[in-house]
């Protein structure tokens, strides 16, 4: 069964801040000599349900207390930090995936999120029918079930 991870996308104010600092981080790996950079996010604790998350699991971003996108996750392993303690990877899928936002409070680190209460993929034809709704708003009508 498909598990997921949700974390709380620090210090970014929307989708497109996230996409920017990975395309950021990716060219800086380029340029520091990577030929095949990995998307990677840094953690503390590794998953204990690691085989669950890796059946076609995802990271799920909050930013500005929105579920409002995911990444897939490709790969799960220990790396040695900045500080020489093991830690543990998050190789993530460029791609980052909109979601039909989702209210959700802030927390520290990681929490498991069942598929079940991801929320759906923001395809292209509803994108084009909300328009420049923000976030906040779809979320809004959406908790009280007009969307």
């Amino acid at each position: 069964m498909t598990l997921h991870l949700i974390k709380v996308a620090v210090g970014c104010d929307s989708v497109a801040d996230l996409r920017d600092w990975q395309k950021q981080r990716l060219a800086d790996l380029r340029a520091g000599g990577q030929t095949r950079p990995k998307l990677q996010h840094i953690t503390r604790f590794m998953p204990k349900q690691a085989d669950e998350i890796l059946d076609g699991g995802s990271l799920y971003w909050i930013i500005r207390h929105q579920v409002l996108c995911r990444q897939g996750i490709k790969a799960i392993g220990p790396v040695v930090d900045d500080e020489g303690d093991v830690a543990c990877a998050l190789v993530l899928d460029p791609k980052v995936v909109e979601v039909l936002p989702q209210s959700r409070r802030p927390h520290q680190g990681w929490r498991y999120f069942a598929a079940s209460d991801a929320p759906p993929d923001l395809a292209e034809r509803a994108r084009a029918e909300l328009g420049a709704m923000p976030p906040a708003l779809i979320a809004e009508l959406r908790t009280l079930g007009l969307l």
